[in-house]
């Protein structure tokens, strides 16, 4: 990469800016430091606007569970090949019992190669009938009844879990299924989504939601700058989450990125987290010189005013003796 000097300005938040020199040379200290990995980061000059590029680490910062998607966008399931449904799952009774499976005389068998003449209509046990239908006719969009349907029967195999599951991301390990659909992720553990400097908080939010498919709204959440020393930064609306990494150095055993509630999480100030490490006796030690300092200045203060008011009513005394002059 190519890390001349430059002069430009790059904007990192609302009216802040950093120059496009010093950007680089944080840069180049990120992609050092990731050198030989994929979260190493790229620029680019698009319409005389400089944009960094690449993957972001977020950790999972959640108190409250999250909820997945029943159904993804546009997807589909083809129903398995059964010997005794048209459908898997239709043919289940309430106990999980196989009920007498219907005839469909003549269903779309026409627009498909007709069988010899002679042969009969496959049955009901007989699959081979069935193959060229399948895979002719329009795929059954997953709908919330035929969920109930399926759950009800636990007739899905696993390799039908799998074709499932195939294009959706998983949270560490976690995929949606009925049992589990409403969850929290383990706290500290980490995702990642691909962004580029010029998207905004809410923008990442939005994505890194859709990414696993979540049903909460990205109003509730929020990225907190998390500090090892206990200091919290909420990253505003308009800051540039990949902007504020880069300056906050690539070291995640400094800093982390974390998705939180925003009603859940209060930001830390750096004066404040001084003294989240340290334990109960040492805070009262503290406390306790603090309070002797206070009774000091307080001391000196009645001390001050105590001599102005000596003063005062000495010299209204010299007025009040004093005769009058005509």
């Amino acid at each position: 990469m190519d890390y001349s000097h430059q002069t430009s300005l790059v904007p990192c938040g609302q009216d802040k800016y950093i120059s496009k020199n010093e950007l680089l040379l944080h840069l180049k200290t990120y992609n050092l430091y990731y050198e030989g990995q994929n979260l190493q980061l790229r620029h680019r000059e698009e319409e005389d606007e400089f944009i960094v590029e690449g993957l972001l680490n977020i950790s999972w910062g959640l108190r409250r569970p999250i909820r997945l998607q029943m159904q993804d966008d546009n997807e589909r399931i083809r129903p398995p090949p059964s010997s005794s449904s048209w459908h898997s799952g239709c043919n289940l009774g309430a106990q999980g019992t196989t009920l007498k499976p219907l005839t469909v005389p003549n269903v779309q068998i026409s627009e498909v190669d007709a069988p010899p003449e002679g042969d009969q209509m496959p049955g009901p046990t007989d699959t081979r009938g069935l193959k060229p239908l399948q895979e002719d006719t329009p795929q059954l969009m997953r709908t919330r009844s035929d969920v109930g349907v399926r759950r009800r029967g636990n007739v899905r195999t696993p390799s039908d879990q799998r074709r499932i599951r195939r294009h959706r991301f998983s949270i560490n390990g976690h995929f949606y299924n009925h049992k589990t659909s409403v969850f929290t992720p383990a706290y500290g553990s980490v995702t990642n989504v691909r962004i580029n400097s010029t998207m905004t908080t809410p923008q990442v939010l939005k994505l890194l939601l859709n990414k696993f498919k979540i049903e909460n709204s990205a109003e509730e959440f929020a990225l907190y700058v998390v500090h090892t020393s206990g200091e919290k930064q909420k990253l505003k609306a308009t800051d540039y989450p990949l902007i504020a990494r880069i300056l906050q150095g690539p070291c995640e055993q400094v800093s982390k990125v974390f998705l939180m509630e925003k009603d859940q999480v209060e930001e830390v100030t750096y004066d404040v987290a001084q003294y989240i490490k340290f334990e109960m006796p040492v805070l009262k030690s503290f406390i306790q010189k603090l309070q002797e300092e206070e009774d000091r200045e307080v001391k000196k203060l009645m001390r001050k005013y105590t001599v102005l008011r000596l003063m005062i009513r000495q010299r209204l005394e010299e007025i009040a003796e004093t005769p009058a002059t005509i």
